[in-house]
């Protein structure tokens, strides 16, 4: 979610692309987001939740792009589309895939992305890689469009089709956000894709509008979670758990019995071993949540595995895992997503593992990310 390259929005405005498939009443719908390449958390999720050709899966953008299996997955959600319903829409990185094939009006701004950030996680330079291609200068990006449109026909004409909004029932999914509800066709495609702080925009809707793009846990200060947000009052699910892009991060289906009705349900799949607590903990008071958009610290001292850390913005110290904290390209050290919150946990709670340090267990309980003083069972 850094911003170190040019602002990547095309210069010339695009409608956004609606569809409006019919799905049947009763008939389950399960929606994914931000998956970012990351196939095994795709298929650990899909297996949760029993997924069959009985169901319909809405992959709420961003698909590819930041993991290391994004071509493998592009491939994998077009051959579950031969024997399933599936109805990918487009994400902003997956829109920088479709302006890089459109044609070398956004080479200039594309470059430093392909070269400097997403390097052999881009589906483009794997698709390059197959080929035996890896360009090493902008010049050389012509070349590699004109052979991935050649040798790629499917896999390029799947990314160039990709809608915008997927309107059905109560529900309109998108994978930023939109300002309304009617004249979709009259939105700005790469507005609703990139569509930063959606929920803090004060909006309400008539039907539910279901979005990824923005980590959930960047809206709460306190708590870091990972679990979807869901806001009956102004009927907004925000649903992306920071799936590659946080130490933590889980990948999040919703699930919609009904497009036609009210009822919803989550599940999530997040690869960590997972553990059985002994020992009950009470909750903290008045935790942190050290977020990527501040997330600046000065190294107070070190004790084996963790750092203790002060944040400058809000004057507080915590300890965090020693691999959390890092120097970064603009010379100040910088923490990931950090916590001192002591989660409430009880006997017989089901924890992930996100770290084991000297200091205590970093874990998560349904979501939402903090330490344990307790014992576990594996």
């Amino acid at each position: 979610m850094s911003r170190p390259f040019a602002p990547l929005r095309p210069p010339v405005s695009q409608p956004a692309r609606v569809i409006r498939p019919r799905i049947e009443p009763g008939r389950r719908v399960v929606a994914v987001s931000d998956i970012h390449g990351n196939l095994p958390f795709l298929k650990g999720l899909l297996d949760a939740v029993r997924f069959s050709p009985a169901d319909v899966l809405i992959l709420v953008g961003d698909l590819l792009e930041k993991g290391r299996d994004s071509l493998a997955t592009l491939r994998y959600v077009m051959e579950l589309g031969r024997t399933h319903t599936v109805y990918p829409l487009c994400g902003n990185c997956d829109h920088i895939d479709q302006t890089f094939l459109s044609g070398p009006g956004m080479d200039e701004a594309l470059w430093p992305v392909l070269s400097q950030f997403w390097r052999e996680r881009s589906v483009l330079l794997q698709m390059g890689a197959e080929l035996g291609l890896a360009p090493r200068r902008q010049s050389d990006l012509p070349a590699l469009r004109a052979a991935l449109l050649e040798h790629f026909p499917r896999e390029t004409g799947f990314l160039l089709s990709l809608p915008t909004i997927l309107e059905a029932g109560n529900f309109l999914f998108v994978h930023g956000g939109v300002p309304r509800e009617d004249d979709l066709e009259g939105l700005d495609a790469y507005e609703c894709m990139k569509n930063d702080d959606f929920r803090g925009q004060g909006r309400s809707f008539r039907k539910w509008v279901v979005v990824g793009h923005w980590p959930v846990t960047l809206y709460d200060p306190h708590i870091q979670r990972s679990a979807p947000l869901i806001d009956h009052d102004r009927r907004i699910a925000s649903i992306d758990g920071g799936c590659v892009l946080k130490v933590d991060g889980q990948l999040n289906a919703l699930i919609v019995p009904d497009v036609y009705g009210e009822a919803l349900d989550w599940a999530w799949y997040d690869g960590l071993d997972q553990a059985t607590a002994l020992d009950p903990q009470a909750p903290s008071a008045d935790p942190v949540n050290i977020r990527w958009s501040d997330s600046v610290v000065e190294v107070l001292e070190e004790e084996g595995d963790c750092v203790r850390v002060r944040h400058p913005s809000t004057g507080r110290t915590l300890w965090v895992p020693r691999d959390f904290v890092r120097l970064r390209p603009d010379g100040r050290t910088h923490t990931e997503d950090a916590t001192d919150y002591l989660l409430p946990v009880a006997p017989g709670d089901r924890l992930s593992l996100v770290r084991r340090t000297q200091r205590g267990l970093l874990v998560k309980k349904e979501g939402t990310t903090g330490w344990y003083h307790g014992r576990i069972r594996i």
